[in-house]
């Protein structure tokens, strides 16, 4: 029996050794487990903050589309406008253009 006591006594004393090993580690693991969700808390709040400096960049960038598409747009009415417009005025002007680019290209090699 006492043989059997002190066998108990150094199971028990065994258990609890290995119980402090298991909560040590336990411990540790926990540490590193909220160390490493820290990281990700951080991590996830660095992305939140860059999609939302992402989407005001694009909100700005699609107003300037839109501006330069309505100044385009009314560049191109105004084309439209002047192509309607009478065409011998148009040939007119480029007979005149025509005629005094001649003129003055004979003028040079007229004085050479």
């Amino acid at each position: 029996p006492s043989l059997a006591f002190a066998g108990d006594g150094g199971n028990y004393g065994y258990s609890n050794s290995g119980y402090s090993v298991y909560e040590e580690e336990n411990d540790r693991l926990t540490e590193s487990l909220r160390t490493k969700v820290s990281a990700i808390k951080s991590l996830s709040i660095e992305i939140g903050t860059e999609v939302k400096n992402q989407n005001k960049m694009l909100s700005e960038m699609e107003n300037d589309f839109e501006s330069t598409g309505g100044l385009l747009g009314a560049t191109m009415g105004r084309l439209r406008t002047l192509s309607r417009g009478s065409q011998t005025k148009l040939l007119c002007y480029m007979m005149l253009f025509s005629f005094f680019v001649f003129f003055v290209i004979y003028w040079i090699i007229k004085l050479r």
